[in-house]
């Protein structure tokens, strides 16, 4: 079995990060051990469940009221787990040539701006520019977190692009206790969109977080501007005419980067709707519940309570994971499996004759990509994830090059990995994945996971956070970033957020 890891660590953890002096946040004394107890997963039993009942304006109320000192201390702690993680993604991401395209298209159409894209110094821009440029930097090498259970949501990518895209254009400083609330109050509200949806949207060939991104992302920068409940809940109601993103890339085989996009889109469209908002632009008052607001429009089977449960009392922000790969969601229960089983009978690629993966209806469904033709689809796929795992180390994103692909070991076992959904209820549970490695000498070994390191139930140890973010952030030299982690870490003490980025 696994060790549970905590995420909390003795500060003695970051010893050599920064100076003597440098202040420590104060989460990162408590002891080793589980971060948090999790809210009940939401269960998916399918169908069209509940009522509409106002869940718009209920989510616009809960959010404009929302004020840091309501928040537990834990979900504070995750929030900056999951803001650091994801600014590191975007530094990553940055340098590749998909989000090189984007950021050569807003710089050639800016029209001036505060807001600072990631990953290219001193590059200003206007907030709805910046959110588009660093929400498609975040997902650009599927490196960026998610929720588990899995809502569709990415709340690094969407609201935290937006929140601090916003935050950066205002004339007057906005502080990190600011961030952090409207952070926590878009990921509320759009793990709960994720949520009602029963992921069924995918269903119909739309991409969760193109859907449920433009809430998350209105709500967190809503939250920035001030908005009242009633321009909050207009903000919504106009994100919900910006949802797209569709998921045809993936039975293509081709066109990878468009993915990236989506969630760039996403952050860009929450922006704009909470600035027109500001200005009395209008929606729809029942835009997530209405009889063809968003939920029934774009699901086929949906739970509208889910909308607004437990709103202000089970914290959502607790169910946010942390990425260890550079692949897809799906692909990471395999490969853990994967690297147990290889790394505890020490095999190599060459030794195996084959490998079964049992997993999720949804991952052989939509993942069961045997030859992907570029490295972004190669990153969707979990035969070619497992199969990497075997001749390179996962954990280091460079390891997912256009190299891989031409590859002929790692293409080779890749075409000898087969697919197929575990038995009820485990082919419809969250990430499950049991592994079977068959040898050319005969022997066989087998591996379950149903969580990986950087789930809630397995979170990332304060290391592990702390490598992470070191390693995608290295270009811009140890002693920066160091200092930035260590910013970061006590976030609720800046006065002001806009040297993020710097």
């Amino acid at each position: 079995m696994n060790k549970r890891r905590g995420f909390l660590q003795t500060v003695a953890g970051i010893a050599g990060i920064g100076s003597g002096g440098a202040v420590t946040a104060p989460w990162l004394l408590a002891s080793t051990g589980a971060l948090v107890s999790q809210p009940a997963a939401a269960e998916s039993s399918g169908g069209q469940i509940g009522k509409a009942e106002g869940q718009t304006q209920t989510a616009a109320e809960f959010s404009s009221k929302l004020r840091f000192e309501d928040i537990p201390v834990d979900v504070v702690q995750i929030a900056k787990a999951s803001i650091i993680d994801s600014l590191a993604t975007q530094i990553y991401g940055a340098q590749l040539p998909w989000s090189k395209m984007i950021a050569q298209y807003v710089m050639a159409n800016q029209c001036g701006g505060k807001s600072r894209i990631m990953g290219m110094r001193n590059a200003l821009t206007s907030a709805p520019y910046a959110a588009l440029c660093n929400g498609a930097f975040a997902h650009a090498f599927e490196l960026d977190n998610l929720t588990k259970p899995n809502s569709g949501s990415h709340p690094g990518a969407t609201v935290l692009t937006a929140a601090l895209a916003t935050a950066q254009n205002q004339s007057k400083p906005v502080s990190g206790k600011d961030l952090l609330t409207a952070f926590i109050a878009g990921t509320e509200i759009m793990i709960r969109v994720g949520r009602a949806t029963q992921h069924s949207q995918e269903v119909h060939g739309f991409h969760a977080p193109g859907t449920t991104g433009p809430f998350g992302a209105a709500v967190g920068s809503s939250r920035i501007l001030n908005l009242s409940a009633q321009q909050t809940q207009m903000a919504i109601a106009i994100a919900a005419s910006t949802t797209s993103g569709l998921l045809e890339f993936a039975k293509a085989g081709n066109g990878g980067m468009v993915k990236r996009l989506h969630l760039g889109r996403a952050a860009e469209s929450g922006v704009m709707a909470a600035n027109l908002a500001s200005q009395g632009f209008t929606g729809p008052t029942t835009a997530l519940e209405g009889e063809f607001g968003f939920i029934k429009v774009f699901c086929r089977d949906y739970d509208l309570n889910q909308l607004t449960l437990g709103l202000g009392s089970v914290w959502l922000t607790k169910t946010v994971m942390i990425k260890r790969y550079a692949c897809h969601i799906t692909a990471h229960t395999p490969v853990e499996a994967s690297l147990k089983i290889k790394d505890e009978n020490k095999l190599k690629g060459e030794d195996i004759e084959s490998i079964e993966i049992q997993t999720t209806d949804r991952a052989v469904r939509v993942n069961n990509i045997a030859q992907p033709k570029d490295i972004l689809i190669g990153q969707y796929s979990i035969p070619f994830c497992v199969a990497l795992a075997f001749y390179r180390n996962p954990v280091d994103p460079r390891s997912f090059d256009e190299s891989a692909i031409k590859d002929s070991n790692i293409m080779g076992l890749a075409k000898r990995v087969q697919m197929r959904a575990l038995p009820p209820p485990g082919n419809s549970s969250d990430m499950s994945s049991i592994v079977t490695v068959r040898l050319k000498d005969g022997r066989s070994f087998t591996e379950e996971i149903s969580a990986f390191l950087g789930t809630p139930e397995r979170p990332m140890g304060h290391a592990e956070l702390r490598d992470k973010f070191l390693m995608l952030t290295s270009d811009d030299g140890k002693a920066k970033t160091q200092e930035t982690f260590i910013r970061l870490l006590n976030l609720e003490n800046e006065k002001s957020v806009n040297w993020i980025g710097a």
